[in-house]
């Protein structure tokens, strides 16, 4: 029995109805909170009661949605609330009063969208469009929605220093970031998705905060030094006090779910969140969010990114998982990163087999229990068993692009033919696919790392500890995080007129993501092959009344008439990369019913296996 009854500790401010707001705030290290409103005529202090699990709490009357305030601890710092809706000044102003019932939601007929159907288009709203703004990012819905886009996955919008951040340097989890355009930008955003048919996601970061604005130290144990992340002193969710952090993160879900209408979150790299307790934080908020998702008739997937290649996170109850819906798979991104690019460096190390590819396809997790040389250790289990679509896959994200030194995408260190190879074994892959922003056209411009601090000695150590990242690279001197150029090169240019190469792979995409629907969902993946040359893989779909579509795939830059493995009577092709929709350039097609089909370089083609 969940030992928080109904609203009893619920963070933040709750609408009472009749101009009456609760104001709740856990403050145990705290003798004295007070409730400081802020008014044309100056400040009101109101006093607070506190109870002996360490929560203040007063109800106000006369008090309306913008209204802003500060809580004053034992009667000298102004504080914003740890479970602020809004802030509207930024991470050191006072927080604001938000009534979530003032939006008026137009998507009562949205009945979400299940994993299987997801095809994931990862965006940072800065940079996204020229206006940087939720408002201006639903002006792209539309043309998301004819290239075949089903999911829009933001990266964190919570409230993070200054008005340029990747968002993972949030510190204030519940308040919507101002310089996007705050809550109602955000939910007319969602709306608008919704509306187009387009579910959303919400990237989530529960394993840290940032190190500006981050007050929860004056407030209480929401951090813990038993354990030590990258990021400093892990989130408190198995020490003293715990129950109440525990609490403050599992309804920051629900929150999201409840009143934003997501349709997904994805939780940021959940290696980074400790909790030896007999029930996993992860376990519990995903057993709370499916509670929730049952109550409003409608799928929410809860989604890890996580690199432990660890199947209890996916695993059902019954064989002693968590229970997630799915979770992120680099290794995926690494096999066809490497094979592509040839790098080797850091991490790349343990790839560039096109068996590594073979592996990623067919089951999962190319370090699946196997030793890692990069490690120096066995890394992984199976997912082998699990159903294909709980992996998410990708070629390009913001991780593999901004964590190099220069943000370089992949159009930038390999040629068209190679991006449309990616592209078709990305989007035929039987796991669920994400997009990064731009790469559907070929974006040029990097994705870099940057920050908007204001205090010289964080931006120094910010700045000294990209170096020391990229050491193992050798990659050298990165862009300046704090620059604001930095951050103005990240945008995107949406350069791809019609006839450009940008334009003929922007085509690609489509024609891939049509086919998709037709070849991969509602069918099994069957065998899948690769030439001891390292020169190309296939795989095949079985779908109803025994039909099979075959997938070729070449990594030669040398023209090749490959012979196809498949079998039956012939194979009959619907689409190739190097025919001339897709650009300028000849190509040779296998004649329909032939058992081979002609590369002139590397790419892929699609077609029917006749029986």
């Amino acid at each position: 029995m969940d030992r928080f009854p109904a609203e009893d500790t619920l963070p933040g401010v709750i609408n009472r109805g009749k101009s009456r707001f609760l104001f709740r705030v856990w403050a145990p290290f705290c003798s004295q909170v007070e409730l400081k409103l802020l008014g044309v005529d100056g400040a009101t202090l109101i006093g607070m009661k506190k109870d002996p699990e360490g929560y203040f709490t007063t109800e106000v009357c006369g008090v309306s949605s913008g209204a802003r305030y500060f809580y004053v601890l034992d009667g000298q710092k102004d504080r914003p609330d740890p479970a602020s809706r809004f802030q509207p000044e930024g991470v050191h102003g006072p927080s604001c009063v938000v009534d979530p019932d003032k939006y008026s939601w137009k998507d009562r007929n949205w009945k979400g969208m299940a994993l299987r159907d997801m095809v994931f288009y990862e965006a940072h709203v800065g940079t996204f469009t020229a206006g940087g703004t939720f408002a201006s990012a639903a002006k792209k819905i539309p043309y998301l929605k004819r290239l075949g886009i089903t999911c829009l996955e933001l990266m964190p919008v919570a409230q993070f220093p200054g008005e340029r951040n990747w968002g993972y340097d949030g510190v204030q989890i519940y308040a919507v970031q101002n310089s996007y355009g705050g809550p109602k930008e955000l939910k007319r955003l969602i709306d608008e998705c919704h509306r187009q048919g387009i579910a959303v996601c919400l990237d989530v970061v529960y394993n840290h905060l940032g190190p500006e604005g981050n007050y929860l130290h004056d407030y209480g144990p929401y951090f813990t030094r038993k354990y030590h992340t990258p990021w400093g002193d892990a989130v408190n969710y198995d020490d003293q006090h715990s129950d109440h952090v525990r609490r403050f993160v599992i309804e920051n879900a629900l929150y999201w779910v409840r009143e934003f209408h997501a349709d997904a979150l994805r939780l940021d790299a959940i290696h980074g969140i400790y909790d030896f307790g007999a029930k996993h934080i992860l376990d519990e908020l995903n057993e709370r969010v499916q509670g929730l998702a049952k109550e409003l008739r409608r799928p929410v997937h809860v989604i890890a990114e996580s690199d432990l290649n660890d199947s209890r996170i996916i695993r059902p109850h019954k064989q002693g998982g968590y229970g997630l819906a799915g979770q992120w798979s680099d290794d995926f991104h690494h096999a066809v990163h490497t094979v592509l690019t040839g790098e080797r460096q850091g991490y790349y190390e343990d790839f560039g087999k096109t068996e590594d590819i073979v592996k990623a396809v067919e089951d999962g997790f190319v370090y699946d229990g196997t030793y890692s040389p990069f490690r120096k250790r066995r890394h992984g289990n199976s997912v082998k068993d699990l159903p294909k679509e709980k992996l998410v896959v990708c070629t390009q994200n913001h991780d593999q692009v901004g964590n190099r030194a220069f943000g370089d995408r992949l159009s930038a260190l390999v040629g068209w033919d190679r991006q449309k190879t990616a592209a078709a074994l990305l989007l035929l892959s039987p796991a669920t696919p994400l997009l990064f922003m731009g790469q559907e056209y070929g974006e040029r411009a990097p994705f870099q790392y940057f920050v908007d601090h204001s205090d010289p000695d964080l931006i120094r150590a910010v700045q000294e500890g990209r170096k020391r990242e990229f050491a193992a690279f050798g990659w050298g001197d990165v862009p300046d995080p704090e620059s604001k150029k930095t951050f103005l090169d990240s945008k995107l240019t949406w350069n791809f007129p019609k006839g450009s190469p940008g334009y003929f792979l922007s085509i690609l995409y489509g024609d891939l993501l049509r086919l998709r629907k037709r070849i991969v969902l509602g069918n099994r993946l069957g065998l899948v092959w690769r030439d001891s040359q390292n020169q190309w893989i296939a795989f095949e779909y079985v779908g109803k009344k025994n039909s099979r579509f075959g997938v070729v795939v070449s990594f030669s830059e040398e023209s090749r008439q490959v012979t196809l493995p498949f079998g039956g009577k012939g194979f009959a092709p619907f689409l190739h990369t190097a025919d001339k929709r897709y650009g300028p350039m000849l190509a040779a097609h296998s004649r329909k019913g032939s058992g081979e089909v002609f590369f002139p370089t590397c790419g892929a083609v699609v077609g029917k296996i006749n029986r």
